[in-house]
This record gives C-alpha cells, structure tokens and sequence, in this order.
C-alpha cells in the first residue's frame, strides 16, 4: 500500500513542504526513519531527529519552525499526534477489513438475536435473550450472558466475559480477559464473618468506549455501574459496583475505583491511582500516576501524591522534606551546645 506525501496531505487537511510525490509505504519513529517511511512530530524531546531521520516524510504542527535544514518531506497539519491515529486507523480498515459470519463450534441461544452481518467466533457463547447488532464481532471463547446487549460495530476480542443484563454501546472495543458485571464486592459483617450481598445491577457502557486486557467493570448492587461515552479504559483497571466514570475520561492502566465513586468527564487519572469509595471527583480534573485519594475534587483540579494534593503543595511539600536532614543536623548540634 503506497501513498505520496500530496495524497497524506489532503487526506489530513495538511499542507506540503518539500516533494509532495515522494513515495510512502510505511510508518516508523522519528529516530528509527527509513526511507519510504512517514514518522511524526508532536514531542518536542524528539525535535533534534527531525534533522536526522531517514523517514521520506514527517507530520509536524502547522506552527513548527525548524532551526536547521531538513531533508525529509514535511506534512503540517494541526496535530501531528491526532493526524498519524487517523491515517493508522484508516490504513488498519484497509488492511484488516472486518470478519463476518458464524464459526463452529459455537454456541446461539435460540431466543438470542443475532443481526445477520455480525461475527460469531468459534466456542464464543450467546445467551438466552442477548442482543448482538449488526456489524458486532464477538471473537473465540467470549461470552455475552443471558439478556446482555452488544451493540452496533462493537468489537469482543477473544476471552472477553459479559456477565447477564449489561449493555455494551456502539463502536465499543473491548479487549481479551476483560470482565463486565461480575459481582461487586459486598458482604455484610454478621456473627463473626460475612454475608455476601446480592449484586442485583447491571453494568451500562455506552458508545466509543474501549476497555483494555484483563480490566474488570463491577455490576451495581441496585442501579448500574456506568462507563460514559467516549471513556478509554488501559489495561488491568478495577471499577467498583455503582461507580460512574464520565464522557471521555482516560484511566491508564493498574487503577482502581472503589465503590459508588463519581468520575467527571474529561478527567485523566493516572497508572495505580487510587480512589475511595464514595467520593466525587470533577470534570476535567488530573490526578498524577501512584496518587491515592480519599476526598472529593472540585472541578479542574491537578493532584499528586498520597494523600493526593495540589502540584503547588506536593512541591512545598517536597521541598520540606529536603529540609529535614539539614534541621536534624543543626538540632543535634544545638543540643550539644545546651549540654555543654
């Protein structure tokens, strides 16, 4: 598959700077150019490649002025990073067309519906009154459970469990070992141990949704847990029953929310953040990888650390701590001089 950099360019809505019918067959990094290649620039740590790479064409932003004499093609566009997600996803269409039909064995209930344009793989497994929409694939060994609903262009890769009841939106991805609607965790102290209480919800993902690997999403109690429109989940993240995660909130990968907690939209939470249970946090709030938090957050909010803070007090805060030897030092010298 060949393009030239004129085609990328009117594809992006970008404009040429240099040969626009140099050739163009692949992507690579910046600092790993090849000729035939196309790489991007959106990180200015990688700016001094630009002068290097032996790629035949480079994204950069519209605004970039470069300091030294470039020799590859550039293509600039408004947002070098958004410009190669679209030309990835458009080549990955062109390349990997979606699967269609039913392989067996693989088991249909038959008061299941099945829209005729979907994917069925093999050992997958459709439930006694589930919903799967047209253009669904529902790759080998996943299960969508009784009553589930997976809807339109929504893709379960291999392994994928979604447990009776829930509702998976359109153009969804969710990837292999991914769980939706397993139980919450709750159980009830008596008598010395614990009773376990029946979680009666459902788990409700709406549209453009993608859960990574191994990520587990909780049914409610009462109610439903609730994955917004547009949320990007990575990979082995725990959401609690009866949370709510907001419009196009990202979570990178190992955090956990626990339970009943409100996520606002547009927020970006970081790798092994933790949150507690019952707490709100605003919309477009950030929370720094390894932070853990225990109160609510208004909205707009940039937090570090544990118990998580403001950047402004985490950076006082570290600064004190560097204090800290020096203070002993000069302690254990006056504590001399009262002896003395």
């Amino acid at each position: 598959m060949e393009f030239t950099a004129n085609q990328i360019a009117s594809i992006a809505n970008g404009t040429v700077e240099g040969d626009g019918n140099v050739k163009i067959s692949t992507f690579a990094k910046i600092e790993e150019g090849k000729p035939g290649a196309i790489s991007f620039l959106a990180n200015p740590k990688y700016t001094s490649y630009i002068y290097s790479t032996g790629s035949s064409a480079v994204l950069v932003s519209k605004d970039f002025v470069p300091e030294n004499p470039v020799s590859a093609t550039l293509i600039r566009v408004e947002d070098p990073y958004a410009t190669v997600a679209q030309l990835l996803t458009m080549v990955q269409q062109m390349m990997n067309p979606p699967k269609r039909g039913i392989e067996n064995p693989s088991f249909i209930h038959p008061e299941a519906k099945v829209a005729e344009d979907v994917y069925i793989g093999a050992f997958a497994y459709i439930g006694k009154g589930a919903v799967v929409e047209s253009g669904a694939q529902i790759y080998p060994q996943a299960y969508v459970g009784d009553g589930a609903s997976v809807g339109e262009n929504t893709i379960l890769y291999a392994g994928v469990k979604v447990y009776h009841g829930c509702r998976i939106g359109k153009n969804c991805i969710i990837h292999s070992g991914a769980v939706i609607g397993a139980d919450g965790f709750g159980f009830a102290p008596v008598d010395g141990g614990y009773e376990k209480i029946p979680q009666t919800g459902i788990v409700v993902v709406e549209d453009d949704v993608e859960i990574g690997a191994n990520t587990t999403v909780d049914r409610a109690m009462m109610g439903a847990t609730k994955i917004g429109r547009g949320v990007k989940l990575d990979n082995l993240i725990q959401i609690a029953h009866n949370c709510a995660v907001g419009e196009s909130t990202v979570m990178a990968a190992q955090a956990g929310v626990a339970g009943s907690t409100k996520v606002g939209t547009h927020c970006m939470i970081g790798g092994q953040v933790g949150l507690a249970g019952h707490i709100h946090i605003g919309d477009n709030v950030e929370i720094a990888a390894q932070s853990g938090l225990h109160r609510d957050v208004p909205a707009g909010e940039r937090l570090i650390g544990t118990p998580a803070m403001t950047f402004q007090d985490f950076a006082a805060q570290t600064m004190n701590l560097r204090r800290i030897s020096r203070i002993n030092e000069r302690l254990g010298k006056l504590e001399k001089e009262i002896k003395k």
